[in-house]
């Protein structure tokens, strides 16, 4: 705490004091300045350099959380446009013609007809022989324990 004496004159009170000798009166270790020879020097702080820094390394920080959160999003795009592929191929493989019931995690075989429509086979492409029963072979599919379709080739 500042101790201040008012300069003595004959202006009114209704004016801001004036400081004519202001002593620091309180404990030694909260003066704000160096009360003897074997006090730590006291210097001011750079607040231009002080900011700077905080702000270089605030951005930088930011960058990074950003670029993260951009690896994770894209990961997430890729995976649900994957999930849209599956229902898409599966919505084909359910209407095509199946004469058995496919089983979970078996292999099969999507094959096109010379009139368009296509058909699921337990039978694959170099299994037919010279005799081949359908016309275009499309894809090799697995069946997943969600009922979608994972395309294999």
């Amino acid at each position: 705490m500042l101790v201040q004496e008012k300069e003595e004159s004959n202006i009114p009170d209704n004016r801001p004091l004036v400081l004519k000798d202001a002593v620091y009166q309180g404990e030694m270790h909260n003066a704000p300045y160096a009360i003897s020879v074997s006090s730590p020097k006291i210097e001011p702080i750079d607040k231009r350099l002080l900011v700077a820094n905080a702000h270089e390394s605030m951005q930088h920080q930011a960058e990074q959380q950003i670029l993260m959160l951009r690896k994770q999003a894209q990961l997430l795009i890729n995976q649900a446009k994957e999930i849209e592929a599956r229902v898409e191929m599966s919505h084909a493989i359910y209407k095509a013609d199946l004469n058995f019931e496919p089983i979970i995690h078996g292999i099969y075989h999507l094959y096109q007809k010379d009139d368009g429509s296509q058909v699921l086979s337990m039978i694959a492409p170099y299994e037919w022989g010279k005799s081949a029963a359908f016309h275009t072979y499309l894809h090799t599919v697995r069946l997943l324990a969600d009922r979608t379709w994972e395309i294999l080739a």
